[in-house]
């Protein structure tokens, strides 16, 4: 059994991944955060512990009650969080992550064979100067634009740099050449959609909240601009590409951070497929000029031509498929909607 811990399991990537990994079994899964996941994510993980991130002792209790040869670090605050308690999510994303690094460092030197740590980034790592700018841009890769204006971004960003550190150049000054270092690989992700949790409130939440307000009939209020653009992927697509990330074969990868992308709609375009399944949908657009701003700093697209060639990475959902045979048919049967006018939308229960 490969031996995993999990921090942010109750999040909604950290619950995904827990019912991901049972089902393709062989892990043995170390669950942390600091609500307990629910009983359905509790009973698929070996075990399940409560603490702070950002606090070392609670974070080497961890590395004292077991050894693991993967780590999956979700944990963290978002940006608009970040943006509303920004030491905070310094404290929660910097210092947590330092913490990580740190277990897997031990463990790694400890058990003479490198600890595979995978990391969740963002493309809120970007931030292009100008809307000229970024439509010149189009689909800009790793390396491009990197200079975030939340403290959400900038966290990552330096965390990037952190992991990069801790396997390739800690202790540097030692003279140990053979030191044992942990294996860093981080994945930035697009905006997330999510068929089974609610939207809470981040920057690119105005596609979730659209999906939920129209299903339930309700009128929506868009905070970005119809032509505001940003990449999305469904979150199994998500789960996918950090387990493939975790999965490959290290000779093989060429760089630690990787973008991985699905489909970059505008907010209208996204308005204009669901007005195909709900053609009585109320929207209207009423700007949030601080999110809108952040939004205006992200990429119309990244390229993530790196992970289709180092990991095999390609998503399985376009924006239409996504919408049509994952998100809409969960989000139906919440609110228990029928939807006649759109007879390819399949639902899972009538």
């Amino acid at each position: 059994m490969k031996k995993v811990l999990i921090t942010g399991v109750a999040g909604e990537v950290g619950s995904s991944l827990v019912q991901h990994l049972a089902q393709e079994g062989g892990y043995a899964i170390t669950g942390f955060d600091l609500r307990r996941p629910s009983e359905e994510v509790a009973q698929l993980c070996a075990a399940v512990a409560a603490g702070d991130i950002a606090n070392s002792q609670a974070v080497q209790a961890l590395g004292e009650a077991e050894t693991f040869d993967t780590i999956f670090h979700l944990a963290g605050i978002l940006s608009s969080g970040g943006e509303k308690a920004p030491l905070k999510a310094h404290e929660v994303n910097v210092t947590g992550t330092l913490n990580i690094l740190e277990l897997a460092r031990l463990q790694s030197e400890r058990r003479g064979k490198p600890v595979t740590v995978v990391f969740t980034s963002t493309i809120a790592a970007y931030g292009i100067s100008s809307l000229g700018e970024k439509k010149r841009a189009g689909s800009i890769d790793e390396t491009q634009y990197l200079n975030p204006i939340t403290m959400y971004g900038a966290n990552k960003l330096y965390c990037e740099a952190l992991g990069r550190y801790y396997s390739e150049n800690f202790g540097m000054l030692e003279g140990k050449h053979d030191r044992v270092r942990p294996d860093f690989r981080a994945v930035r992700f697009p905006g997330l959609l999510s068929a089974h949790t609610l939207p809470t409130g981040g920057t690119s939440d105005y596609a979730p909240e659209m999906v939920h307000a129209v299903a339930q009939g309700k009128p929506y209020k868009c905070f970005v601009r119809p032509d505001a653009r940003i990449p999305f992927m469904m979150m199994p697509d998500a789960v996918r590409a950090i387990v493939m990330l975790s999965q490959a074969d290290g000779s093989k990868l060429t760089q630690r951070v990787y973008n991985v992308a699905g489909f970059a709609p505008s907010a209208s375009e996204i308005a204009g497929l669901l007005a195909e399944y709900f053609p009585s949908i109320e929207l209207s657009y009423e700007v949030h000029p601080a999110r809108q701003a952040i939004v205006d700093t992200w990429p119309e697209d990244i390229n993530d031509s790196a992970a289709q060639r180092d990991f095999g990475w390609a998503p399985r959902y376009t924006f239409e498929s996504g919408f049509a045979d994952y998100l809409l048919p969960a989000v139906c049967e919440r609110y228990g909607v029928r939807v006649s006018q759109a007879p390819t939308l399949r639902l899972a229960a009538n």
